[in-house]
């Protein structure tokens, strides 16, 4: 399996699909890479390099008793993109990993980066605080944090049987495989892991990160997002990101890496050709 080793010992696990400018995608939580399987088989085929790594504590990555914040993975996805010498590098995130992506801008600049997408991700900042009113209460994430702790398995069943496809919603109908899959990725990662990347992803104040963008930066967003509300994360960190293009997707809900794959990989693979590095 290919696998970059941090300075901590930490065996990254990725997948490196194709060739051409390079394409690096960071996945959502609880998931690995096997979550952007889609827009992975999609860019390659159309001319990039396309690599997705499980974070740590997450798929076939170490499960690491520590470092399951922010600053760590952004220095993981770091070391796999100078351990692999990727340049003019085109960066995806997707929920979590989007937060990744911002906090990795904002520790270590754009001088490998040609591109950014967030897409359905965390930034700017997702936790209700004093200058953060329009935020998310943090009782929802101690919610998440007390079903992991009582019944893990079935915390994940839940999110992606309602919220996180918008099975709940009228019109929506997520496959089974598409929900099983989800729950099969989640139970991968380790349970410490998981459960501290709670923190991570709901705590992080990222609004600085996003300031530090540079490139040609793509939001993708459904405005139904039950899990990163639209005005809390698209619309946010559109409205922050200088010259930042925003799409809305009518409708859809968080997971649209899977319901709405074909408009996603439409929309990625013009935005790359669109926006390429001269």
């Amino acid at each position: 399996m290919p696998i970059h080793t941090t300075n901590d010992g930490t065996e990254i696990y990725y997948k490196d699909w194709g060739s051409g400018r390079p394409v690096v995608l960071s996945h959502g939580w609880p998931l690995n890479s096997d979550s952007w399987e889609a827009q992975q088989m999609f860019l390659a085929a159309n001319g990039y390099r396309v690599l997705a790594h499980d974070r740590r504590g997450h798929g076939r990555s170490t499960q690491t008793w520590d470092g399951n914040e922010m600053d760590t993975y952004a220095d993981d996805l770091a070391g796999l993109l100078e351990s692999l010498d990727l340049r003019e590098v085109t960066l995806i995130g997707f929920s979590t990993g989007g937060g990744e992506v911002a906090r990795f801008i904002g520790r270590h600049g754009t001088a490998r980066v040609a591109q950014i997408v967030l897409v359905s991700a965390v930034p700017p900042f997702m936790l209700t605080t004093d200058d953060n009113p329009g935020g998310v209460p943090v009782e929802i994430f101690d919610g998440i944090r007390d079903a992991s702790i009582a019944d893990r398995s079935q915390t994940y069943r839940d999110l992606a049987d309602g919220p996180f496809f918008g099975n709940n919603r009228q019109g929506q109908n997520p496959s089974q495989g598409m929900r099983d899959a989800f729950w099969r990725q989640g139970l991968q990662a380790g349970a410490r892991n998981a459960y501290e990347c709670i923190a991570a992803f709901s705590a992080t104040d990222f609004r600085s990160d996003l300031d530090a963008f540079d490139v040609p930066t793509l939001i993708i967003h459904g405005d139904d997002d039950q899990v990163v509300p639209f005005e809390v994360g698209g619309k946010a960190s559109a409205a922050r990101i200088r010259d930042a293009v925003l799409a809305v997707y009518p409708g859809a809900p968080h997971g649209i890496t899977d319901t709405h794959k074909n408009e996603l990989n439409k929309d990625l693979l013009v935005f790359l050709d669109t926006y390429a590095p001269a």
